[in-house]
């Protein structure tokens, strides 16, 4: 091949090619075909999965109220695209929400639940950002409880967590609302996707109420904090938002260091922030286009291919698994960086991280994804104990078929779900 011809096949967008947009569109309907029976629990909620597709506690299972909300979200998705029987797992999910999960006593939603109630009854701010992003979902499919739950949710967040004088969300309460450990800790990754379901509460209600937050939580977060610190997104802060280098915490939700999986989601929902704030903020992009290449450059293995999940402050790999999210967060950074920012090198990216999923990733035998790789791409379980999670793969299958303009669910109701 020329090289004539070698650039111009690297500046082609794979999005825009037949073949590409059917293999997407057939890995995302892989996964709904995995989850969409498997993880009904018949007591409520949703099951986590083995590697086989079935329930890994079919009695037992504590439920997360992330995993319900995310379920309710995906397949909102589904309902929007016309896939038969979605609506139903949606309903299921509401139905938990509204009358499992929320504490009618106390306010807000528990964290965890059992069979027989509460697990764990503290209330998260990571939780409360995703119950109102499968409000906002539901809302899009017109489910009866969307409404309420999107006034409840709201109102729990702007009076109980919402610190104007930071412009973020506080972390985490005991049920009666009492602080846990003083309300020392600040967390980004809560705050990070309440941004994401800001921008969707704002896309089905038109309140800027939602937007204002959203710019505000992406200024402290990313503008201020991790400009300051060469596009790394810091993690861990005290209560005056203070970054703590040192904050050891659950390897799941807050691992130590830094995790460059998050710059790469927050990558896709700074370019996702500016296009429905109309464009205003030029900081945006530029903070876009650093947060993607720091990941690739830092995050990435070059030779076996996969991000790091974390790093240490010195740059160095410190948890060298690969997980399914950041590879899924990277697919669509970089679709959005190649509708705002077309470059060879977003392009290059793209491929490459797609590569990486197919090589790797995919479960050809049982389908679904492999969660968890070693740093040698083989299979593992020492962080993340099946396949519990179906919304970071189901977006990145079907966030690069649409305009990189707002959500997901925006862009499938705008278009009609046409590929």
């Amino acid at each position: 091949m020329t090289d004539k011809a070698q650039a111009a096949n690297a500046t082609a967008k794979w999005t825009e090619r037949p073949y590409h947009r059917r293999w997407l569109w057939q890995q995302a309907d892989g996964l709904f075909d995995f989850f969409q029976h498997q993880a009904v629990n018949a007591k409520g909620g949703f099951n986590d999965l083995d590697k086989a597709g079935k329930p890994l506690n079919p009695e037992g299972q504590v439920r997360g109220i992330h995993s319900t909300a995310r379920m309710i979200h995906c397949f909102a998705i589904g309902s929007l695209l016309g896939r038969p029987g979605a609506d139903d797992i949606v309903d299921h999910g509401m139905s938990y929400l509204w009358d499992r999960h929320r504490d009618g006593k106390n306010g807000g939603y528990f964290w965890t639940l059992g069979n027989d109630g509460p697990a764990d009854s503290s209330k998260q701010g990571y939780g409360h950002a995703f119950v109102l992003l499968a409000a906002s979902s539901a809302k899009t499919v017109g489910h009866p409880l969307a409404d309420r739950m999107l006034a409840d949710v709201t109102e729990i967040l702007n009076e109980k967590f919402w610190e104007p004088h930071h412009g973020a969300i506080a972390e985490e309460f005991n049920a009666d609302w009492s602080p846990i450990d003083g309300g020392s800790y600040r967390g980004q990754n809560s705050n990070m996707h309440l941004t994401e379901a800001l921008m969707a509460a704002f896309e089905v209600t038109g309140e800027r109420a939602y937007l204002d937050k959203a710019e505000s939580i992406a200024d402290l977060v990313i503008r201020r904090s991790a400009g300051s610190v060469g596009w790394r997104v810091a993690e861990h802060f005290d209560r005056d938002w203070t970054l703590d280098k040192n904050y050891r915490g659950n390897e799941m939700f807050r691992p130590s260091g830094t995790t460059p999986g998050h710059w790469l989601e927050w990558a896709r929902l700074v370019l996702q922030l500016w296009s429905l704030g109309g464009k205003r903020h030029d900081w945006m992009p530029e903070a876009a286009k650093g947060l993607f290449s720091q990941s690739m450059v830092l995050g990435w293995d070059d030779k076996k291919g996969g991000f790091f999940y974390t790093l240490d402050w010195e740059d160095t790999p410190a948890k060298r698994e690969k997980l399914w999210w950041p590879v899924c967060e990277g697919a669509g950074a970089a679709h959005f960086l190649n509708e705002h920012a077309p470059s060879a090198f977003h392009e290059t990216s793209y491929r490459k991280i797609w590569n990486s999923v197919a090589t790797a990733f995919l479960d050809h035998e049982n389908g679904g994804w492999h969660e968890e790789l070693t740093e040698d791409l083989r299979p593992a379980n020492s962080i993340f104990p099946g396949k519990g999670d179906i919304y970071h793969a189901l977006q990145a299958c079907l966030i690069p078929l649409y305009p990189a303009e707002g959500s997901l669910t925006k862009m499938i109701q705008e278009t009609g779900g046409k590929l």
